[in-house]
């Protein structure tokens, strides 16, 4: 998913008011295919629709081809070659071919499966939809690397296709000062539900940050409070050991994928010293990239924060 949507929970809603409805899913492109594997549209019975498969292009073909499938309760495979012209109209450069899958809710796609997947998704649970020759499911463990990827596709058999969903990605920074002001906006831009914890008023307020999520708490209990896992990542901004410290010590106990400290090579040598005092192995204060961002001779707070936010993104894709 390119960010966090309510199109399972949209199809499940239309069924269960007796509409009736069809997930309709890209599966595989080639070329320049405007939405990505794993790119989702729902159809009611009635002809509504929520989220997209090709920016466009094809919706319509998709939702009468959808239509025709509730009906008849099958599943049906779609194949659409976007032309050089159609691409242009949506803003691409050239054309590309897409494949889509179409379930009907009840009839082909289960809906206690269907409900158990919304029900993982509001819980913040990493879940894949596998469908193939074995029939339909929902895995918790393995397919690492397509979760860290947020990377849906078949599988090697080229019948087995694992659509991935993820959590939406979380930004937690800790210390509501410049370098925050230009990240935050920033993070929300790249897909990340930005919150900012600082227990300094006078930085913490909504005149500073308008519209976002301020918590006016100790780093250690709104980290707490807000819960850690491996769709977050964290930022920390305020050069205060007595509050960077505390937020690391929940982080490294944690699995998000991202754990970033400002400072110097100084500061952050100091920073080391103190954590492996209070027990801390190597390997787990190794996860902290300090000096935080990739370096890109950055100069001024948004500088700062575009390299923070490209060595998250490194990490997160990479996992480095």
């Amino acid at each position: 998913m390119d960010r966090f949507d309510d199109i399972p929970e949209t199809a499940l809603a239309w069924h269960r008011a007796g509409k009736r409805a069809a997930l309709a899913t890209v599966v595989e492109t080639w070329g320049s295919a405007p939405r990505r594997v794993g790119s989702q549209l729902a159809v009611s019975g009635e002809g509504e629709i929520a989220g997209s498969v090709s920016g466009g292009c094809v919706e319509g073909a998709v939702v009468a081809e959808a239509l025709d499938a509730i009906e008849e309760g099958r599943p049906v495979m779609l194949e659409y070659g976007v032309s050089d012209g159609d691409a242009f109209a949506v803003g691409l450069a050239c054309g590309g071919t897409i494949r889509v899958l179409v379930e009907p809710v009840g009839s082909v796609m289960p809906e206690d499966l269907l409900a158990d997947l919304v029900l993982a998704r509001e819980a913040r649970v990493p879940v894949a939809y596998v469908t193939g020759p074995t029939g339909r499911r929902l895995e918790r463990d393995g397919h690492e690397g397509r979760f860290r990827m947020d990377r849906s596709g078949f599988e090697e058999d080229g019948e087995t296709f694992v659509a991935i969903h993820n959590p939406p990605l979380r930004l937690i920074v800790v210390g509501a000062v410049h370098i925050a002001q230009a990240l935050v906006p920033m993070a929300r831009i790249a897909g990340y539900d930005p919150i900012l914890i600082d227990p300094r008023e006078s930085f913490a307020s909504e005149a500073r940050f308008p519209g976002e999520t301020v918590l006016q708490d100790w780093p250690d209990e709104g980290l707490r409070a807000l819960g850690l896992d491996l769709r977050t990542g964290l930022v920390l901004l305020t050069h205060d050991p007595k509050l960077d410290d505390a937020a690391l010590t929940e982080a490294l106990r944690s699995q998000v994928f991202y754990i970033g400290a400002l400072g110097s090579t100084r500061t952050h040598a100091r920073r080391v010293e103190r954590l492996t005092g209070a027990g801390f192995s190597e390997a787990e204060i190794g996860r902290i990239h300090g000096p935080i961002g990739l370096d890109i001779g950055a100069a001024g707070p948004s500088e700062i924060a575009v390299s923070i936010l490209a060595e998250m993104t490194r990490v997160l894709r990479k996992g480095a």
